[in-house]
């Protein structure tokens, strides 16, 4: 089972911090830890990986994800949150391989669940 939990602010962390698994979510810095190491998101990667812990196990739409990220409604056609789900994906996953954080719906939206990857666990076969 993940481990997703936030934990309420405290005066040496006034926005708390949010944790999936390895991964530490700290809001208040705007700092991600991947099994301790500090991983380098701009500020709209972060906030969407903020939206998407909150909503662990969750399917969360594309509109969802545009309201809390960019404080508007979607306009039609705009393929932003894509655009940054893929970045953030990338950078997760390059940052744990063994482990695929953000999974699409397609006509849903996404939902993030830190889990083991099929690709890292898969044998290596010798030619």
């Amino acid at each position: 089972m993940t481990d997703t939990r936030e934990e309420p602010a405290t005066d040496a962390e006034p926005a708390g911090t949010l944790y999936a698994g390895e991964l530490e979510v700290r809001l208040g810095e705007g700092l991600v830890l991947a099994t301790g190491q500090a991983l380098t998101l701009s500020v709209r990667e972060f906030e969407l990986l903020v939206a998407m812990v909150r909503r662990t196990g969750g399917i969360v739409s594309r509109e969802e994800l545009y309201r809390a990220v960019w404080a508007r409604p979607l306009r039609p056609g705009d393929r932003s949150v894509d655009v940054y789900v893929s970045k953030l994906r990338s950078k997760l996953e390059a940052a744990m391989p063994d482990r695929r954080f953000i999974h699409t719906h397609p006509g849903f939206g996404y939902r993030f669940q830190p889990q083991p990857s099929r690709d890292f666990h898969k044998p290596v076969v010798a030619d």
